[in-house]
């Protein structure tokens, strides 16, 4: 079977009972490719996948992960939370994306996936210019327990692979991670709800 036909829309839920206590209660996973990775070559499924393809390659000679690029970014600044994380192999040296949270702050890192060093010093962006669902959802990461690094966690063992971006998402009503995960030849989206999560 190849690559293409494997990336399917098949929606698998799993209730992970065991892990309730130290992470989000439920993880929704789907087969197929992420909106995240797709590239922006106009609807063309051939490039669209060797782009993902040479994408996931660099992933994988990567020595750092995303959990300690997430680490790495949050010892910046005592206190700080992960919100949003990816990977970027598209050009020059590998390197992860990372947003963190700290007092009233949205921090950008830029962390070198093969050495785990800070790329060209970070940059903040006060929450006042963010829109009012950015602030909102941000406000309810700092009021959960849990952390994108839990959601990680999670969504790893859920969909058997290694994570390679992650975020918040709003649908409805409710605040999600969004964790993409690398699980052989397949990206899988996994949705976990932080208990608590729900407002609006």
């Amino acid at each position: 079977m190849t690559t293409a036909k494997r990336w399917t829309s098949q929606l698998l839920a799993f209730a992970l009972p065991a892990l309730l206590i130290a992470a989000p209660a439920q993880a929704i996973v789907t087969t197929g490719t992420p909106t995240a990775l797709h590239s922006d070559t106009d609807g063309d499924a051939e490039a669209d996948r060797q782009a993902v393809s040479r994408e996931i390659e660099r992933f994988r000679s990567s020595s750092i992960t995303i959990s300690q690029a997430m680490a790495i970014a949050e010892a910046r600044h005592a206190g700080a939370r992960t919100a949003d994380v990816s990977f970027d192999g598209g050009s020059g040296v590998p390197v992860y994306r990372v947003k963190t949270l700290h007092n009233d702050r949205i921090w950008r890192h830029t962390i070198n996936a093969a050495t785990g060093e800070l790329v060209g010093g970070e940059a903040a962006l006060p929450l006042t210019e963010l829109d009012h669902e950015d602030r909102s959802n941000l406000a309810a990461l700092g009021a959960i327990r849990h952390r994108l690094a839990d959601a990680v966690r999670v969504a790893e063992r859920a969909a058997s692979g290694k994570a390679i971006s992650g975020g918040l998402v709003r649908e409805r009503g409710r605040l999600n991670f969004a964790i993409v995960v690398i699980s052989g030849d397949d990206l899988k989206e996994v949705i976990l709800e932080p208990p608590g999560a729900r407002t609006k």
